[in-house]
């Protein structure tokens, strides 16, 4: 039950600092960015832009926010739902990224018009990829790294049921 706890808590942890990161961030460009030109971090490889966006990451489906509404909802509740039942700290950390990051946008889209019309607001510009946010890459990162550990090994339930730290030798 205690490691159950402490996993929910880092989950939580990290989807409340991804949310309060992103949330200052978007905060800061639009009070920097709006009517200003963008600020050149890296020369023709990385720029801070202020634009908006109505669609998904990276500008995917503009015409249909609706959609992007109801999958954060759905996907929100899912990771609840799983908060509730025991899990492996990296699946925690990946869950929290993805909560944090959708949480980020749909928050966005409320506070920029309304949910179901609304945008997220847009500033990571590489020039070669389109504008994006915080929470689009805590929600992009939390999936790879859920889709890497649900395809690894189970040396972390082996090790939790072995009563060891997560990825600890195995004993002589």
């Amino acid at each position: 039950m205690a490691v159950r706890r402490r996993m929910t808590a880092l989950l939580y942890g990290i989807a409340l600092s991804v949310f309060a990161l992103d949330r200052l961030s978007k905060l800061w460009v639009e009070h920097t960015l709006v009517h200003r030109p963008p600020i050149r971090v890296i020369p023709g490889v990385l720029s801070l832009t202020y634009t908006t966006n109505s669609g998904g990451a990276f500008g995917i489906g503009r015409s249909a926010p609706w959609l992007f509404v109801g999958a954060t909802v759905a996907v929100g509740a899912a990771i609840v739902i799983a908060s509730l039942r025991p899990m492996r700290p990296s699946v925690a950390v990946a869950l929290g990224l993805i909560l944090g990051g959708a949480a980020g946008n749909l928050t966005d889209r409320i506070v920029n018009g309304a949910a179901l019309r609304g945008e997220v607001t847009d500033f990571i510009d590489f020039h070669v990829w389109p504008v994006f946010n915080l929470a689009d890459t805590a929600i992009v990162i939390g999936a790879i790294l859920l889709a890497i550990v649900s395809f690894g090994d189970d040396r972390e339930d082996r090790d939790a049921e072995n009563g060891m730290p997560a990825g600890a030798d195995e004993p002589a």
